[in-house]
């Protein structure tokens, strides 16, 4: 479990499908995935990122309040099963309740997370990638001090040619840029 001031980035727990559901199929939150989820599509992802955790020992966390121990989303790290320009590499990802968007735990989730990685995994550097459109995530990468370099950039594999959303930005960090606080 990592603590920050006002999160707890945790093991997932039976009770977390629920509200995992809720995240996943709120068109809000999905709004740059390919669809919202089904109850049966969610509950696949949940069994593949704690399989994640199986083989990696690390993954994507479930995420909730200190304050009310509300369950509010995910944070945390995995390994793209894709090939690209950028691969193998680990990245770093989030995906909050609208409901708590704006109020700055996006990053506190990720810088979090980004320490683990290179404190105690021993980590040289992440990434983390969206489309080009999704400037909320953006703006957390660049406040974690990640770096864009359109050279990185690529189409994702996993959706086909002339799909809306195929085109993705790629963020780097790399230890020594970490920004504190």
């Amino acid at each position: 479990m990592i603590q920050t001031e006002r999160l707890l980035l945790r093991r997932w727990r039976e009770e977390d499908r629920e509200p995992f559901y809720r995240l996943n199929s709120d068109p809000r939150v999905m709004e740059f995935m390919p669809a919202c989820l089904t109850r049966a599509e969610s509950d696949v992802l949940l069994e593949r990122i704690n399989e994640h955790f199986r083989k990696h020992d690390f993954g994507l966390c479930a995420a909730e309040l200190r304050e009310g121990r509300t369950f509010i989303g995910y944070a945390g790290l995995a390994v793209p099963t894709f090939e690209a320009s950028f691969t193998p590499c680990v990245e770093i990802g989030w995906r909050l309740s609208a409901d708590h968007w704006g109020r700055g735990l996006a990053t506190e989730a990720a810088r979090a997370m980004a320490g683990y990685a290179f404190e105690k995994l021993g980590l040289e550097g992440i990434v983390s990638f969206t489309v080009p459109e999704n400037m909320r995530s953006r703006r957390v990468m660049e406040k974690m001090g990640m770096t864009h370099d359109a050279s990185d950039d690529f189409d994702h594999p996993n959706l086909p040619e002339g799909h809306p959303l195929r085109r993705h930005v790629v963020y780097r960090l790399r230890k020594r840029e970490t920004r504190p606080e």
